[in-house]
């Protein structure tokens, strides 16, 4: 009888060979991204305001076998963005891929009730502060690695009326819409950008609405076909895949991750 010798290559990672930038990567589903990422295969520089946060992610990454370098960075604040997005060309010598999920939550309840100051902080970091950064990473993304992409965090809360967070929601839907002209513009040069919109995540966000607004989980996962709500896991495995070259086709969606609440 012959012996059949079977040979087996692995796939390689979602991510293999990329250099990926994470904005917001302290906690939730930045720090989600950050571990999936470089179990994909990416070297990933990840960025927030938190050291401590960072330092431990970073570490956590490491010590897995992964490639992760940290830099602080305040979406509100330009000089830090563009430090960041430096700092992963300065390290890695490229950059091919940016996660921006960096954000801020509002106090929750209807738009008469929020100061002028809640509503000029969400505005800066939830909407300003995607924009600046998309303008860095495609700068850098130009310069060194010619082609990539870009994932935007936004919500499923800007897809429809939100009078509950309605600043957040209306600057997350400026930020689908910043998404969009983004892909127009940039796709002829072979950069792809795509947002996320997640549903109802175990996120400390979402711990500390539900704090505020006792309840409020349970209304949201009625509201959803799957009938909870997702781990940052979850959500992380979106925005690799769209960051991902198997995504090569898609560019300027928005696309749902939200347990089929909008379906």
């Amino acid at each position: 009888m012959n012996d059949t010798t079977i040979t087996s290559t692995a796939r390689p990672g979602l991510l293999s060979g990329k250099v990926a930038l994470v904005l917001g990567a302290g906690r939730g589903i930045g720090a989600a991204a950050a571990r999936l990422f470089a179990r994909e295969g990416a070297r990933v520089l990840l960025a927030s305001r938190t050291e401590a946060q960072l330092e431990a992610v970073t570490e956590e990454i490491r010590a897995a076998g992964g490639t992760a370098e940290y830099a602080l960075c305040d979406l509100a604040d330009p000089a830090s963005i563009r430090a960041a997005v430096d700092r992963a060309v300065a390290v890695y010598g490229r950059l091919d891929a940016a996660f921006n999920n960096g954000a801020t939550a509002q106090p929750p309840g209807p738009m008469d009730r929020l100061t002028e100051a809640d509503f000029d902080r969400v505005s800066a970091v939830d909407f300003k502060g995607p924009w600046l950064a998309m303008t860095a990473e495609i700068a850098a993304i130009r310069a060194t690695a010619g082609t990539g992409a870009i994932v935007n965090t936004s919500s499923v809360g800007s897809l429809m009326g939100n009078p509950w967070l309605p600043a957040y929601g209306a600057a997350k839907r400026a930020v689908n819409s910043l998404t969009a002209s983004a892909a127009v513009t940039y796709g002829p040069e072979g950069i792809r950008v795509n947002a996320i919109a997640p549903g109802t995540t175990l996120t400390e966000m979402v711990h500390e609405w539900e704090a505020d607004s006792p309840g409020i989980v349970e209304q949201l996962n009625a509201r959803t076909p799957l009938g909870r709500a997702a781990e940052p896991d979850e959500i992380a495995e979106a925005a690799a895949w769209l960051l991902s070259d198997r995504a090569s086709y898609v560019t300027g969606t928005v696309l749902r991750v939200d347990g089929g609440m909008r379906a």
